[in-house]
């Protein structure tokens, strides 16, 4: 098995009422970190799942009616705490990415896109037909930019669609089949369908042990291991709340039966990787 470096980056945080992302939780606002993950395969170079967020995510929200994203979650981000500069800063430049995963296209999953213009992207197919369908304020009310996809109407990301299946490993077969981007089995890119339309994990190995991002199918670690999903007002206005909470018992299932699998969901404090600047 080809086994793939990796780090988390976090890139920006916004803040929110517990509440909203957990059932029963508190309902004061606290911090949900815009975890990245920076991957490395042996011969396709540098890979992103995700970019968090960036000035151009600013930008999108400067104005009405987008500027009400940022007055919903609103956002915290120093030049200094951008993707970017922070690769710059561990000699990585922006052309240096080979790859960007897209796990979906909320506004907080894709505001670094711009920042790696010499990237391939790779996306599902069904969230960008999805976005298309929408008016500004109907892409809006769930979390898009459309703005920020802007490049896209040039060059076509790698679809997952038409990646070729990958029969995933035996403690994940729940999950049904996974998407191959390189065609080793190196990284799998799984469907976690609830939250936003072509929504989908990153399944790989790391030497260790296999570590699953599951981007946000859900916002904790927490509510993982106690099945515990956010309030139906939240899923059915994102998404769907029956898929949402299916794909949340499934990967509790996959905790409780499989603990070595480590779960990394895209907001959760326990995976942040420490205060920046």
């Amino acid at each position: 098995m080809v086994a793939l470096d990796w780090r988390l980056y976090e890139a920006g945080y916004c803040t929110h009422p517990e509440r909203a992302t957990r059932q029963g939780a508190p309902a004061q606002a606290c911090e949900f970190p815009a975890l990245v993950a920076l991957l490395r395969h042996p011969t396709n170079g540098w890979i992103l799942f995700d970019t968090g967020y960036s000035e151009h995510f600013l930008q999108a929200t400067a104005a009405l009616p987008e500027r009400l994203y940022r007055m919903v979650t609103p956002v915290h981000l120093s030049p200094q705490a951008s993707l970017a500069a922070q690769l710059r800063r561990d000699s990585i430049a922006p052309e240096d990415i080979a790859w960007i995963v897209v796990s979906h296209l909320h506004g907080d999953h894709i505001g670094g896109l711009a920042d790696f213009p010499q990237a391939r992207a790779a996306c599902s197919r069904e969230a960008w037909d999805d976005l298309q369908a929408r008016s500004r304020l109907g892409a809006l009310r769930i979390g898009l930019l459309p703005a920020l996809l802007n490049q896209w109407k040039v060059t076509s990301p790698q679809w997952f669609e038409g990646l070729a299946s990958a029969v995933l490993p035996a403690p994940l077969a729940a999950f049904g089949a996974g998407r191959d981007l390189f065609g080793d089995g190196s990284l799998l890119l799984v469907p976690l369908p609830g939250h936003a339309a072509g929504h989908y994990g990153a399944l790989f190995d790391d030497g260790q042990g296999p570590v699953f991002l599951v981007a946000d199918a859900s916002w904790s670690s927490r509510a993982i291991r106690d099945n515990t999903p956010p309030p139906t007002l939240v899923t059915a206005w994102l998404g769907s709340t029956r898929a949402y909470r299916d794909t949340l018992s499934r990967l509790h299932a996959l905790h409780r039966a499989a603990p070595q699998v480590r779960l990394v969901p895209s907001h959760c404090p326990e995976w942040r990787p420490g205060p920046q600047a």
